[in-house]
């Protein structure tokens, strides 16, 4: 008897993933423009074709998260300040990777070893941009990942400069995962150092999250003085020893972030 030929599973769009309610949310969002700042629970109802009842219930999420807010004169709604940030947050990524990039290519240049730029997300560094060295022996590119901070240089050189509740907030809720035997193992080890990195202005790292590959990372600043990314170079432990990276590479670093800084508006205190 021959055998039933099972059909290859069709492949799923990225349509069949949708979720309705976010759909709606998100449609109420876009309700709004320079034309109509304000709409009310009628208006938009009409508009996107749903009963005012679930209007009401996504304005009030949309609200306690301070995407939307009321105007109490009118009682019509209005995007709120989470939006902005949200803009802004975006803008200014567009602007970092643009001024960053030749930068990082001067960098790699003058080391000939792989730069990285990263941002901070809470406990974990995310790199957006890098430039790879052309030797053939360097470290595997992290270009996308997402790392915990306090494994990394660049991650470390940014968690220094936090404020202490926010910090201390973060890692109360992280769990301290062990990656390598050089894996800081404990928060008060994780705040000692970073004491060591705000003060001196660069972090290192030896093989916290890799074996065998050593970092080192400084903090980038923007025009409101505050650290907003991170820059850092990576490569093999026997390529980056610890000398190098004090005597060599720590100015050379500390120089481009220093330049990446000024392009986006720092003012450097005299």
């Amino acid at each position: 008897m021959a055998k039933t030929r099972k059909r290859p599973h069709a492949k799923r769009q990225k349509a069949d993933y949708r979720i309705q309610a976010i759909t709606h949310a998100l449609d109420l969002l876009e309700a709004f423009s320079p034309a109509h700042r304000e709409l009310g629970v009628t208006q938009l109802s009409q508009r996107l074709g749903l009963d005012k009842n679930n209007i009401f219930r996504i304005l009030a999420t949309l609200e306690l998260r301070g995407y939307i807010e009321q105007n109490r004169a009118t009682g019509d709604y209005r995007l709120g300040l989470r939006t902005f940030e949200l803009g802004q947050t975006f803008q200014q990524s567009l602007d970092l990777l643009e001024q960053a990039r030749p930068f990082l290519e001067q960098l790699v240049v003058r080391c000939d070893e792989t730069a990285y730029l990263g941002v901070l997300r809470g406990a974990r560094a995310v790199y957006l941009d890098v430039v790879e060295t052309p030797q053939a022996v360097r470290a595997v590119s992290r270009l996308g990942a997402v790392i915990p901070a306090c494994c990394t240089a660049i991650g470390k050189a940014q968690l220094a400069f936090l404020p202490q509740d926010q910090l201390r907030k973060i890692f109360d809720k992280e769990k301290m995962a062990v990656y390598t035997d050089s894996t800081i193992r404990s928060r008060e080890a994780l705040f000692r150092q970073l004491e060591k990195v705000a003060s001196r202005g660069y972090a290192l790292g030896d093989g916290e999250y890799e074996d065998g590959v050593r970092g080192i990372g400084a903090p980038i600043r923007n025009y409101t003085q505050q650290v907003v990314a991170g820059v850092s170079i990576s490569g093999p432990a026997h390529r980056l020893s610890e000398d190098r990276l004090r005597k060599d590479l720590a100015p050379l670093l500390l120089r481009t972030a220093r330049e990446i800084s000024l392009r986006l508006g720092w003012k450097e205190e005299r």
